[in-house]
């Protein structure tokens, strides 16, 4: 049930993101431009001077798309090279007082990729795996320029379509360098000090070791004297109806109920599979991770990042203390995005199309939130049918702390931008509260999306709702006085394919492999669920999971880095193709055939073309995991 609050919460959320819109854009304004004043320039400019020469980069010098595109591609080659080389020498390295050892070739490989992405997809618990060291150089690094990289690149497609006739989009290196020192450095030291000041730590000191009041017991697996885990062979389970002593299965509100029996062989023989042998383990104290959480926090939501310094994210209480540090947190991450949409507008002489993109995002903001909301209020339906009304809806792997609309709006907007931060269990979400941030990764993360590219992902889409209005009036299409010809059509179409192409791919390969069937907690539709978000999450450089996936193996590393890296470098590639054809187009003044690109009707058609080009590839494999789980569990079915 939603109360009051939670209506007056989310409406504050969305004025406050409006009001925010203005002043971002106006700000960004001033840092994408090379000679732009800003009011830090007499503290940063001889800094910003010195970074150039030390780089060798003539900042006064402009690049066309296929030198900016080279130069992006080369920073983030030589950048993650060296976060795979911090990450396989780890243990050799400073600042690591919990010894940790270095990460394996797979891991770091996935990991380097991830970071420099703006993934942040982690196959590792950061607390029992990363050193400070890496923590802050390998990893938080990445975190700034990652996300300077997507703004850099949306204000070059940007530039395409506000300039006439030219041939460049800027210097990559000065984008680079401005939105780092300008924007993310200055907002995340004081976002870090607020942060703090809501209980969030900030130290080196060493992880702490609490004693229990009362000690428990686990199950571990045993191993031998060499640490390696023993096994034993035992038989695969398989669900059957129960019987009675007709032979009759027993039924409870009209549903079967379901019996564990071995499972059988084309031979009749039981079907058996090695499993570790489990032993008892008593725990008496907890360790509490320590170290410099508040400075990573900042900065992997205003960044649009979303790795966690622990495993829980932004569930653990260190990283998210307070309901205030909660609402901070997803206000920080549509801040930026939504100032680009002004910034778009500006920068194009038409702020009603910024605004008019920005509503498009916003009306599909509200409608995955109120599907997603409405499904956690609603709960369990194999509750209800026991009888067990849960009043508070569906609460498994949510904080009570945040409850059923903070989890749900946390979990719309990390999808909607490509954060990936958590601060509850998308996999204990019901089939349709799942199905929202699963559908708003597979549109391309466009609804505000990640710093830059929502912007320029959305703009993809915008060049196709013009393409397609120009069919239906018979007319050349044009965007903001430029033709939009057969090659701006097919970059745009490229950069949507190749995700649909990589994220079906890889997803497919995965559900019909033993390296992919064999790391999943459930069987079924929800099964495939998992896979599915694992390849959608890495290819919309996403990072969140439903986490009933162990993607720590060396077949899932690899292919989810590659997924990562043609999900962010082989879509930006075409899109900045499309940068540069639309910088060389003229400018025609606006006649009586040009569909206006502001307005109720382009953003009815804009949402239309989103919802059905963007929606209909997946929607096969939407159908058989989230959506036929909802039918199959109020018929009382779990997996």
């Amino acid at each position: 049930m939603s109360r009051p609050f939670d209506w007056l919460q989310l409406a504050v959320y969305v004025v406050l993101v409006a009001l925010l819109t203005k002043p971002m854009g106006l700000y960004l304004c001033q840092v994408l431009e090379a000679k732009g004043k800003t009011w830090l320039d007499p503290i940063l400019k001889p800094l910003e001077r010195l970074t150039y020469w030390l780089m060798g980069v003539d900042s006064e010098k402009e690049q066309d798309w296929k030198l900016y595109t080279f130069a992006m591609l080369l920073f983030s080659l030589v950048s993650c090279l060296l976060t795979y080389a911090i990450l396989r020498l780890q243990k050799h390295l400073p600042l690591n007082p919990q010894g940790f050892d270095s990460l394996t070739p797979d891991l770091s490989f996935n990991t380097a990729v991830s970071f420099t992405t703006n993934t942040n997809w982690q196959s590792y618990s950061g607390e029992n795996t990363m050193s400070y060291l890496s923590q802050m150089l390998a990893l938080v690094i990445h975190n700034f320029t990652s996300a300077a990289v997507g703004i850099a690149l949306a204000a070059a497609l940007v530039r395409g379509l506000a300039r006439h006739s030219a041939k460049t989009l800027g210097n990559f290196w000065v984008d680079l360098v401005r939105v780092t020192y300008y924007l993310l450095v200055p907002v995340c030291v004081v976002f870090a000090v607020v942060l703090i000041s809501q209980g969030m730590i900030q130290n080196f000191k060493p992880y702490t070791k609490a004693k229990l009041t009362e000690a428990y017991t686990i199950q571990v697996p045993k191993t031998d004297d060499k640490g390696q885990p023993v096994t034993t062979n035992v038989a695969v389970m398989a669900q059957a109806p129960k019987l009675d002593q007709k032979g009759q299965p027993v039924l409870t509100n009209g549903v079967a109920m379901m019996v564990d029996v071995p499972k059988l062989d084309e031979k009749g023989q039981p079907v058996m599979t090695n499993m570790p042998v489990m032993v008892d383990q008593k725990v008496e104290e907890q360790t509490i991770p320590q170290g410099p959480m508040a400075s990573q926090v900042a900065i992997k939501m205003l960044g649009t990042n979303g790795g966690g310094y622990t495993n829980a994210n932004a569930a653990y209480p260190f990283e998210n203390p307070t309901p205030l540090s909660n609402f901070l947190q997803i206000l920080s991450i549509f801040a930026i995005g939504s100032g680009l949409t002004y910034y778009l507008g500006r920068q194009t002489k038409n702020q009603a199309h910024g605004w008019s993109v920005w509503s498009a995002m916003m009306v599909l903001f509200l409608a995955g939130v109120f599907i997603c909301w409405w499904a956690e209020a609603r709960g369990n339906p194999i509750h209800q049918q026991l009888g067990v009304m849960a009043a508070g809806g569906n609460m498994e792997g949510k904080e009570v702390r945040f409850g059923i609309l903070n989890s749900a709006l946390f979990a719309t907007i990390t999808t909607d931008a490509s954060c990936g931060a958590v601060n509850s269990m998308h996999d204990s979400f019901t089939a349709l509260g799942g199905f929202v941030p699963l559908f708003n990764i597979q549109l391309g993360e466009i609804i505000i999306g990640g710093v830059g590219a929502g912007l320029y992902g959305m703009l993809v889409f915008v060049v196709l709702a013009v393409f397609i209005a120009g069919l239906m009036v018979g007319r050349t299409p044009e965007y903001l006085g430029k033709k939009i010809q057969s090659y701006d059509v097919k970059m745009s179409m490229l950069a949507l394919l190749v995700l649909a192409l990589s994220i079906l791919g890889f997803a497919a390969w995965a559900s019909v492999s033993k390296w992919g069937t064999d790391q999943l907690s459930n069987a079924g539709p929800h099964g495939l669920s998992e896979i599915l978000y694992a390849y959608s999450s890495a290819n919309g450089n996403n990072g969140s999971a439903f986490a009933g996936l162990n993607a720590n193996t060396p077949w899932l590393n690899t292919t989810i880095g590659v997924a990562m890296l043609i999900g962010r470098f082989l879509m930006i590639v075409p899109i900045m193709g499309l940068a540069g054809s639309l910088a060389g187009k003229k400018i025609s003044p606006p006649s009586a055939g040009t569909f206006p690109v502001s307005g109720f009707t382009f953003v009815i058609l804009l949402l239309g073309t989103v919802l059905l080009v963007g929606a209909l590839n997946f929607l096969p494999a939407l159908t058989l995991g989230p959506v036929i789980e909802h039918f199959l569990t109020n018929q009382g079915k779990l997996y």
